[in-house]
């Protein structure tokens, strides 16, 4: 299924300026059929898994409280 780069964004929850430098830099393929580029959504899900992934692991760190520096105790 070929969606538009404004679908794919909103899929991926990216900005479209970002797929465009992509676009841009060869790094993702795209048909061009004369007014707007289409890009095949089925090669997109693997990615779209990271990104998720990557943003729950993201989240659970900011989650995490911080460590008490034990360092700083020491000062005199």
């Amino acid at each position: 299924m070929y969606v538009t780069i404004s679908e794919l964004a909103a899929y991926l929850e990216l900005t479209e300026d970002y797929l465009l430098h992509q676009i841009k830099r060869g790094q993702v393929k795209v048909v061009f059929d004369g007014e707007k580029y289409l890009v095949n959504r089925e090669n997109f899900l693997w990615h779209k898994e990271q990104l998720d992934l990557k943003r729950r692991q993201l989240a659970a760190e900011a989650e995490e409280p911080l460590p008490e520096d034990w360092d700083a105790k020491d000062e005199d």
